[in-house]
């Protein structure tokens, strides 16, 4: 990818596309097509379509998703499959028409089976049933990665995917219910300090495993993927090590610095019991991970207070 290549990035006020813009821009990429939510509804294909035909892009990241925890996957299944599922249509179908010579579709770990064998290789895809809690945005993903390799089988484009797992870092989401778990814990035991309360109660038994990357080591990963000839259609992206997620929460409660004790509630679901994904793929092709997941989510935390300074804190 050459630097004065014009790199659209799809969802770039997001975490992940906030990051790709920074770590593109680092690298000394200044040609970007950026357009906000008001600018070009990524749902509308028939606007897109005309976008893409003007601005002719030629490299487009595909970083645009309905995203959300396990209560909001589980309560609105119908609005993540067809939120999803048109954003995907809509961008690949018009990066072909455009001639794009490059397309790439950021997926999730949840596109794996739920009893998929650990940590879970590339090759777990399409094996056995999916976690019901957010099968909706699975299947969605799913058909983005596959549309990507079809493609690219039938019409000779230049269009694979990247599947993060777990991401954190500046810009994530504080919702106290449609967040992720470890942006929900950074907001509970933040505000659980600020009233001075005794405990915190969380959700599920703490027991399940999961696997955290901070969002700018997912950044360099995708450009270095950016960078390859002849890249897998298909490659995972994560940091190869796992914690349970009471130990996550103690490094929260340490990085807030929270002093009472926290409680778990049992009858919430836990989700998956553990989901770690193989990265030999990506580390065979040069990258690893740089950001430790203590030192991040200290870093993490400084980003939130700062946020929420600057009015910026995506909590409501």
């Amino acid at each position: 990818m050459k630097t004065d290549s014009l790199i659209f990035v799809a969802g770039h006020r997001g975490m992940v596309g906030s990051a790709l813009v920074r770590a593109l821009r680092a690298a000394g990429y200044d040609n970007l097509l950026l357009r906000t939510r008001s600018e070009l509804n990524l749902r509308d294909a028939h606007a897109v379509m005309a976008f893409f035909q003007e601005e002719k892009p030629e490299v487009v990241i595909d970083a645009a998703a309905k995203v959300g925890g396990i209560h909001s996957n589980n309560t609105y299944p119908a609005d993540f499959i067809c939120e999803n599922l048109a954003i995907q249509q809509s961008l690949i179908e018009a990066a072909r028409h455009s001639g794009a010579g490059r397309f790439l579709f950021l997926g999730s770990s949840c596109i794996y089976p739920k009893h998929a064998p650990q940590p879970i290789s590339e090759n777990a895809l399409l094996t056995g049933p999916l976690e019901p809690t957010n099968e909706a945005y699975a299947v969605a993903k799913i058909a983005g990665l596959k549309m990507c390799e079809f493609y690219r089988k039938q019409y000779g484009v230049l269009f694979h995917s990247a599947m993060p797992t777990n991401l954190y870092g500046p810009g994530d989401n504080y919702h106290p219910t449609n967040s992720h778990v470890l942006p929900a814990m950074i907001r509970r035991f933040h505000e659980a300090k600020q009233e001075n309360k005794a405990t915190v109660t969380l959700w599920g038994s703490g027991n399940p495993r999961r696997e955290f990357l901070h969002v700018d080591d997912l950044a360099a990963g995708i450009l270095h993927l950016l960078q390859l000839a002849n890249p897998p259609d298909l490659v995972n992206i994560g940091s190869g090590s796992d914690v349970t997620i009471r130990e996550l929460a103690e490094m929260v409660c340490a990085a807030v610095g929270f002093e009472g004790r926290m409680e778990w509630d049992a009858s919430r679901p836990d989700g998956t019991l553990r989901k770690l994904m193989d990265s030999s793929r990506i580390n065979r092709l040069g990258w690893s991970p740089k950001i430790g997941l203590q030192e991040g989510i200290a870093l993490t935390y400084r980003e939130f207070l700062n946020e929420q300074s600057n009015l910026l804190a995506r909590v409501s």
